[in-house]
């Protein structure tokens, strides 16, 4: 083509005036490639705009018309900068549109973008705070939560968000000085950790994020972010540093710290190479699913020891009576065991939610 267009913008190449003139001359294109000392190919890519205007076709071209070679050669740096400029217009566009599928003001929310009005705006901000060049990037569906391609229900707006929420958590992550990673040291804190479950939240949250860091973790708790099917993500930095991340999105006590424990047992799994993300197991290819059944076992058993869990199941006793006696034998929150009693279908959902306590958990930025 021998013009680009684009909304009110329009680039027209040397051969749209090269077309023009051999019309206005009155001969045919393969007496004007003649006359230019050309081949008819060549002056066929020229005014199709399939090939840009040489020195030598410019210099031919003012020897040809009496003016000088910079009149042709400026039209060829026109049509390049006005192309340059619609290519520029269409990802500004583009990239403006995606914007529009994330929540900005829950970056401004985390301090980490300015408050702009406009999409462009917001899009150039968002891109520059995930280091990346294009929204595209967050589109690709095995960029940071790795979905099954054959999964049926994949939607574009979930996968640049979870991708978001992942890479927020991430550079939040890396901002936080930890010792070297130390495995045995955060086994030997698993119990101190269980027994913050009988805490409250502001009491628990600055011990717990100092027991992390001691042990090599950068724990990072985010609000959800609308659209992401997040959990959580396990990502190693390098072999001394790991970041732990966990949304509190609907955090019941009992959600919050199987969340975490899973978590851990991502940490414990040492998959240094992997970026391991929390999404439904349904989304994950088997070798994910393998490592999430691993994470839930290591949850369940450190919250509820499986001989205790075993003995209490075997009374058939779900009374809000037995369940409180026995969270005080294991002296951990009764709220854990109702959850999980829920879950197993022991008791229906909506019994003992009283004990089910809810949590409000924000980190310090």
């Amino acid at each position: 083509m021998s013009k680009a267009e684009y909304k009110e913008l329009i680039a027209f190449h040397p051969g749209y005036y090269l077309k023009e003139i051999i019309e206005d001359m009155g001969i045919t294109q393969d007496e004007f490639a003649k006359r230019l000392e050309t081949s008819g190919k060549n002056l066929s890519d020229l005014l199709n705009g399939k090939s840009k205007l040489s020195n030598e076709i410019a210099l031919k071209l003012s020897i040809m018309f009496g003016t000088s070679a910079d009149v042709w050669l400026n039209l060829q740096k026109t049509y390049n900068e006005k192309v340059i400029e619609i290519e520029r217009r269409k990802i500004e566009d583009y990239e403006a549109g995606c914007a529009q599928l994330i929540d900005y003001s829950y970056f401004i929310d985390l301090g980490v973008v300015p408050i702009v009005r406009k999409s462009a705006e917001k899009a150039k901000e968002l891109l520059k705070y995930f280091k990346i060049a294009s929204f595209k990037v967050l589109k690709t569906t095995d960029f940071l939560v790795n979905y099954r391609t054959a999964v049926s229900i994949i939607n574009e707006k979930n996968v640049i968000n979870s991708n978001a929420w992942v890479q927020t958590a991430l550079n939040i992550g890396q901002q936080i000085d930890t010792e070297s990673f130390d495995s045995k040291k955060l086994k030997s804190h698993l119990q101190e950790i269980r027994k913050m479950t009988l805490q409250n939240p502001v009491d628990f949250s600055p011990r717990l994020t100092e027991i992390f860091a001691s042990c090599g973790v950068a724990f990072v708790v985010l609000p959800h972010l609308k659209n992401s099917g997040v959990n959580g993500a396990v990502k190693w930095i390098n072999k001394e540093k790991v970041i732990l991340a966990i949304n509190n999105r609907r955090k019941y006590a009992d959600i919050f710290w199987f969340s975490l424990f899973h978590e851990i047992g991502h940490v414990l799994q040492r998959k240094i190479t992997m970026l391991i993300v929390g999404i439904d197991v349904e989304e994950m290819d088997e070798t994910n699913k393998i490592l999430e059944r691993e994470a839930d076992d290591f949850a369940r058993n450190s919250l509820l020891p499986m001989d205790h869990y075993s003995e209490f199941l075997s009374g058939n006793d779900y009374s809000e009576g037995a369940i409180r006696r026995f969270a005080n034998k294991i002296d951990i929150h009764p709220g854990i065991i109702v959850g999980r009693l829920q879950i197993e279908e022991h008791i229906r959902f909506e019994r003992f939610n009283g004990l089910r306590e809810k949590y409000i958990i924000h980190q310090k930025k």
